[in-house]
């Protein structure tokens, strides 16, 4: 079952892609990435660590 991602939780995961690619990943970008895929879990009943996967999923390998 794919997990239906919001565009904000992709940009915030494609940032902080960016930012460990530059190795310069800051607290703040990965708080926010961590406090969204929080709430979506929560919203949608979902486990955090499917809803943590997906939108690297997503990010890291679109091709998939």
């Amino acid at each position: 079952m794919a997990i239906e991602l919001s565009d904000e939780l992709i940009e915030l995961e494609r940032a902080a892609w960016v930012e460990v690619q530059e190795h310069r990943l800051t607290v703040p970008t990965a708080a926010a990435v961590q406090a969204a895929i929080t709430a979506h879990a929560e919203a949608t009943g979902t486990s955090r660590y499917e809803v943590e996967a997906a939108p690297k999923r997503a990010v890291r390998h679109p091709e998939e």
